[in-house]
């Protein structure tokens, strides 16, 4: 029995034949200069990882579709994220197509792997365009994808240079981008709206001091600041309970000039009983109605304290 290799199995380590990287451009021409595989090959692989788990077969299918990824990187590189992460996303989806490629079934697996490697650059455009995902739902990603290419072909059919091309839809337009996508106008209208936003920092990307300004300066509520509620707190016990505890402290008479001097109103607006009033009453001087209200007033506060 002829035990001797197959020609695409008998190679040296597959992930040799990439030279150590510096740059994204290096990355490209590498992969580019690497061999491709007949579909016999491909079959013969795609066995020898389904059934013996060839790692090595493996790594030759992947190498030989990395320039897939890389031309599929290039279709998104508009939505402003660095190529080489989308090819690192790419990479990710190819490798999850090889392991789940089925050489049986008569396809080959740069079709098969296509899907997965839009997959994963999909996901990772949309958990990194923007802080807050602008597309959620199997219709908005469907918008998400192709309305930036159906406004581009607007643009051409226009023939109006893409500096003066105005930035909105027409109601025309809103209604053709539905109809093909099968979405709600009100939907369409909605995406252009989030494409056409963009992220704000709360804070202020410089260190210019007092000479830099960004929206926490004025988005900041000053009265959920920690210090702040506390005092507040402590001021609704003050006046609440704390005044209650501290008059508890005071004999009738004082306490009664107390509270009429300081917390009964008139009906006029002004204040309670003047110091006259309350000296004609009891009998004595204004002075000395004026002596027990500040003894009474400084028993309170140490009440307090």
């Amino acid at each position: 029995m002829n035990t001797a290799p197959s020609t695409a199995l008998a190679v040296r380590d597959p992930w040799s034949l990439v030279p150590p990287l510096g740059n994204l451009d290096a990355y490209v021409s590498a992969v580019n200069r690497l061999p491709l595989l007949s579909p016999t090959e491909e079959v013969e692989l795609g066995r020898a990882l389904r059934d013996r788990g060839d790692v090595q077969a493996a790594g030759r299918l992947v190498l030989s579709h990395l320039r897939l990824v890389v031309s599929i990187s290039r279709q998104y590189i508009g939505y402003g994220l660095p190529q080489g992460d989308l090819i690192q996303e790419g990479n990710v989806g190819l490798m999850k197509a090889v392991k789940r490629f089925d050489p049986e079934q008569g396809v080959r697996l740069v079709s098969y792997a296509m899907h997965w490697i839009k997959a994963e650059i999909h996901e990772y455009i949309l958990k990194n365009w923007r802080m807050v995902k602008v597309a959620t739902t199997k219709a908005q990603r469907k918008l998400f994808f192709n309305l930036r290419s159906m406004k581009q072909q607007f643009k051409a059919s226009a023939g109006e240079d893409a500096e003066t091309f105005r930035n909105t839809l027409t109601p025309a337009e809103v209604a053709h981008v539905a109809r093909e996508l099968n979405v709600k106008p009100e939907e369409v209208v909605e995406m252009e709206t989030r494409l056409a936003g963009g992220d704000t920092a709360l804070e202020p990307q410089s260190d210019d001091g007092e000479e830099s300004f960004a929206p926490i300066a004025y988005l900041a509520d000053e009265t959920q600041e920690p210090t702040q509620r506390i005092e507040a707190r402590h001021r609704d016990w003050l006046a609440g309970d704390g005044i209650a505890k501290a008059l508890d402290v005071l004999d009738a008479r004082s306490r009664r000039i107390v509270e009429e001097r300081w917390l009964k109103v008139r009906d006029d607006g002004h204040g309670g009983m003047t110091l006259h009033e309350l000296a004609a009453e009891y009998g004595v001087s204004a002075e000395r109605i004026r002596q027990i209200e500040v003894a009474a007033l400084k028993k309170m506060r140490k009440a307090l304290a």
